[in-house]
């Protein structure tokens, strides 16, 4: 593969986009102060943060300045999530439609990348904090084993075990995945996460 070649994650992308969806419209107010694996947040900052991030990243897209955008969403109501998490993810969707984005350069926290790297960096973001929410809400949906695979191809990718996980990287130590694990379980385990139930 030459450097002009690359994966459209564009696809996945919004396949990601469809799971969270999915799973944030069974949130109910009760649940929001649930713990999740991502140890800052509850569910509802988690939220805030789903929704502030992709508002983030359809800037990008839109050929905005992303880290001008506060990555935690506020003013949503208890029963509002989904229909924030909705009316942002479409708008990622249409920023990033034009093939030119994936091959122009744009500035997001970790640097300067090609679009389809920022993008396919957002696909990982995306389906590990779903997978977060699903541990704080007790897994009421079955999650598509092939977004955590590409997910997790992403993350051993910018996240090597050469890298030093730091303050600059907000995620922890990797740790092993116990025998067995699922792609779930892997990329979880990459990015530091303790499933709830062994946490």
């Amino acid at each position: 593969m030459t450097t002009t070649e690359f994966i459209d994650p564009r696809p996945v992308y919004t396949r990601a986009t469809e799971q969270a969806a999915a799973l944030i419209r069974t949130v109910r107010p009760e649940q929001l102060d649930r713990p999740t694996p991502c140890s800052e947040f509850d569910v509802r900052r988690l939220l805030e943060h789903l929704v502030g991030g992709s508002l983030r990243i359809a800037v990008v897209g839109e050929g905005g300045d992303g880290l001008a955008v506060e990555p935690f969403a506020g003013g949503v109501e208890d029963d509002g999530w989904a229909a924030a998490y909705d009316e942002v993810r479409v708008r990622v969707l249409k920023a990033w439609e034009s093939d030119e984005r994936m091959t122009t350069p744009v500035r997001v926290p970790w640097g300067e990348v090609p679009g389809h790297a920022a993008l396919s960096g957002y696909v990982m973001e995306i389906v590990t904090h779903t997978w977060d929410l699903a541990e704080a809400l007790g897994h009421p949906r079955e999650l598509d084993p092939e977004l955590a695979e590409f997910a997790l191809a992403t993350a051993r990718k910018v996240l090597p075990d050469s890298r030093p996980r730091d303050a600059a990287t907000p995620f922890g130590a990797r740790r092993e995945a116990a025998a067995g694990a699922g792609a779930y379980e892997e990329l979880a385990a990459w990015l530091g996460r303790t499933p709830l139930s062994r946490a």
